[in-house]
C-alpha cells in the first residue's frame, strides 16, 4: 500500500463505504440526465459489493497484517484537530479489542450484501446507501479515541438502521423501528450528560478542554480522560460527579444496546421485523457496541464503580442467560427464537466482562466475534427459508432435510456453533468466560453453566422439529435447496466459525495484551484496595507465561 494509505489506513477503511455511497448517489443523479431511472440496480449492487469487499481486503492486509500483537497500546493512530479549542479532535486508533471487531464488521458487510442480492426490490438505491452509511458508522465507533467523536458515530448508526427496519421490515416495522430508536436514544442522552460531567472534571484538573481518551506524547492536548481523577462516593464531591452515578449513566446506555434484561424488549421486535440483512447487522455488530462500550470506556474510566457494580451485573447476566434461554425455548417463530438466544449469549459476554480478569474479558471479546458469526449465520439461514415459504412458524415445517439436505447440513453446523460444540468457535469463548467467572465466583460460574444446557435444549429441539420427521405439509415437498450464491454466503460464514474453533490463538494473541492493558489501567486508577486486589488477582491468575507478560505490562 502507498504511504498515504498507510498513514491514514483507519480513515480509508472507515470512510470508504460512505464515500462509495455518496459517489453512487452523485452518479445516479448524473445518469438521470441520460436515462430516466438513473443507474441500473445491478450497478448499485455490484459497486456496493465491490466497495465492501475492498474495505474487508484493506482491513485484512493493512490492519491484520500490519498489527503488532506484542504491543498492548493503540496502533495505526491518526489525530487531527477538529474543534481544538473545545478538546474535540479526529482521533482514531485500534488495539487488539477493536481490531477484531473492525474485521468482523468489514467481513460481514459484503456477506450481507451478497446474501440480500435479490431480496430488496423496493427503493434499492436507498437501501444500498443506508447499508454503506451504516458500515461507516459502525467502523467509526470502534476506532474512535475521542469521546465526542465516539458519541457522534454511536448516534449516526441509529439513522440508517432506523430506516432499514422501518422501510424494508415486516408488517410491524414502523413500531419496531421507533421502539429501537427511542430505547437507544434514551440511554444515549444519559451517557451524553455523564460525558459532559467527565469533560468538566477533566478541565478542572488539566486546565485545558480535552475529550481524548488517551494522550498522544508529541501533542500538548491536555489531560487525557483516562488520567482524570474521578471522585468516588464519600470523598465530598457532589453525587453527580462521583464514579457511581457516572458509571451508571454509561452502563445504562451500553446495557440498553447489549441489550441486558430488563432493557431487552426492543430487540425481539427489531429482529423479527427487520429484513434479513438488518437482523444480521443488528446481531453481528450493533449489539457489540454495548459490550465494547463497557470494555473501552466504562471499566477504565470508572474502575471503582465497576467493582462496586460487579454483583449487580453478575445477577443481571445470569437472569439474561436463563430468561433468554427459557423464553427462546417456547417460541414458535424461528427468527424470534434466534433473537431471544442473543439475549442469553450476550448475557455470557457481560458475565465475562465483569469477571474482571484476563480469561473472562478475553473470552468476552472473542465471544463478541463468535456471536456475530454464529447468530448472523442463523439469521441468514432463517431468511433463506423465509424467502421460499414466507413463514417462520416452526409448526409449518418438519422433515425439510429431505428436499434441502445441503441447507440442513449447514444449519446443523451453525446450530452446533451456537450451542458451543468443541472444535467450533462458540466453545472457545464460552470456555474462557466460564473459566474467568469461576476464578471470580465459582457459584456464579456454576449457575451460568446451566445456560449452556438450556441453549442445547432449545436449539436442538427447534432443529429436530424443523428438519426431521415426516413431511406433513405438502408445501415443504417442493422446497428448493440453496443456490450457489447462498452456498457461497454460508461457506464464507462457516470458514471462520471452524477456524476460530480449531485455532483461536491468532485472535487471542492480539486480544490478550490489550485486555491486560485495560486491567492495568483499572488498577492504576483504582482508589481503594478492592479494585487493586481484583486487577492484581486477574493478572496473576493468567498462568506463568501470560502472567509474566502481564507483569511487564504493569507500570
Amino acid at each position: 500500500m502507498g504511504p498515504i494509505i498507510n498513514d491514514h489506513l483507519l480513515s480509508v477503511i472507515t470512510f470508504l463505504p460512505l464515500a462509495t455511497g455518496l459517489l453512487l448517489l452523485a452518479s445516479g443523479v448524473l445518469a438521470g440526465f441520460v436515462r430516466s431511472d438513473g443507474l441500473p440496480p445491478a450497478v448499485w449492487r455490484a459497486v456496493a459489493l465491490s466497495s465492501s469487499l475492498l474495505t474487508f481486503v484493506v482491513s485484512v492486509v493493512g490492519l491484520w497484517g500490519g498489527f503488532d500483537p506484542e504491543q498492548s497500546g493503540f496502533q495505526f493512530v491518526e489525530r487531527t484537530p477538529w474543534m481544538a479549542a473545545y478538546g474535540v479532535n479526529y482521533f482514531v486508533g485500534v488495539d487488539g479489542v477493536s481490531l477484531v471487531l473492525v474485521l468482523l464488521t468489514s467481513f460481514l458487510m459484503p456477506v450481507i450484501l451478497l446474501a440480500s442480492w435479490n431480496d430488496i426490490t423496493k427503493s434499492l438505491r436507498t437501501y444500498v446507501f443506508f447499508m454503506l452509511f451504516l458500515e461507516t458508522g459502525m467502523l467509526g465507533a470502534f476506532v474512535s479515541l475521542n469521546l465526542l467523536q465516539f458519541y457522534i458515530f454511536w448516534e449516526v448508526m441509529l439513522v440508517p438502521m432506523y430506516f432499514i427496519i422501518g422501510i424494508w421490515g415486516g408488517p410491524r416495522r414502523v413500531y419496531a423501528a421507533i421502539k429501537f430508536f427511542l430505547f437507544t436514544m434514551f440511554g444515549s442522552l444519559l451517557m451524553l450528560v455523564a460525558m459532559l460531567v467527565v469533560y468538566w472534571l477533566n478541565f478542572d484538573q488539566g486546565g485545558v478542554l480535552n475529550l481524548d481518551l488517551v494522550s498522544v506524547p508529541e501533542t500538548a492536548s491536555g489531560l487525557a480522560l483516562l488520567d482524570t481523577a474521578i471522585p468516588v462516593t464519600g470523598e465530598g464531591a457532589p453525587w453527580f460527579k462521583t464514579q457511581f452515578w457516572l458509571f451508571a449513566a454509561f452502563a445504562l446506555a451500553f446495557g440498553i444496546k447489549v441489550p441486558m434484561v430488563p432493557f431487552h424488549t426492543w430487540l425481539p421486535d427489531a429482529h423479527v421485523e427487520a429484513p434479513t440483512a438488518g437482523s444480521v447487522v443488528l446481531a453481528g455488530v450493533l449489539l457489540k457496541m454495548g459490550t465494547y462500550g463497557f470494555v473501552r470506556f466504562a471499566l477504565p474510566l470508572f474502575p471503582v464503580a465497576a467493582v462496586e457494580f460487579v454483583p449487580f451485573f453478575f445477577a443481571l447476566s445470569l437472569i439474561g442467560i436463563v430468561y433468554g434461554s427459557l423464553v427462546a425455548m417456547v417460541q414458535q417463530d424461528v427468527k424470534r427464537l434466534v433473537a431471544y438466544s442473543s439475549v442469553a449469549h450476550l448475557g455470557f459476554v457481560m458475565l465475562g466482562i465483569f469477571a474482571l480478569n484476563l480469561q473472562g474479558v478475553t473470552g468476552s471479546v472473542l465471544q463478541m466475534v463468535n456471536h456475530g458469526l454464529s447468530t448472523g449465520a442463523l439469521f441468514l439461514l432463517v431468511g433463506f427459508l423465509y424467502e421460499r415459504r414466507h413463514t417462520r412458524q416452526i409448526s409449518d415445517f418438519g422433515g425439510i432435510a429431505r428436499p434441502m439436505p445441503v441447507y440442513a447440513a449447514l444449519f446443523g453446523i451453525v446450530t452446533m456453533s451456537s450451542i458451543g460444540l468443541p472444535a467450533l468457535n462458540g466453545f472457545v469463548g464460552e470456555f474462557l468466560i466460564l473459566l474467568g467467572t469461576f476464578a471470580a465466583n465459582a457459584w456464579v460460574a456454576a449457575a451460568a453453566a446451566l445456560g449452556v444446557i438450556l441453549a442445547a435444549a432449545y436449539m436442538l429441539w427447534m432443529y429436530r422439529r424443523v428438519f426431521f420427521g415426516p413431511i406433513e405439509n405438502p408445501e415443504n415437498r417442493g422446497l428448493i435447496d440453496l443456490s450457489w450464491r447462498e452456498r457461497t454466503v454460508m461457506v464464507a460464514m462457516i470458514v471462520p466459525i471452524v477456524w476460530i474453533g480449531v485455532h483461536p490463538e491468532p485472535l487471542l494473541r492480539r486480544i490478550e495484551p490489550s485486555v491486560m492493558q485495560i486491567l492495568s489501567q483499572m488498577q492504576q486508577r483504582g482508589a481503594d484496595l478492592q479494585i487493586e486486589g481484583v486487577a492484581v488477582a486477574s493478572l496473576a491468575a493468567s498462568g506463568p507465561e501470560q502472567g509474566g507478560a502481564a507483569e511487564e505490562a504493569m507500570p
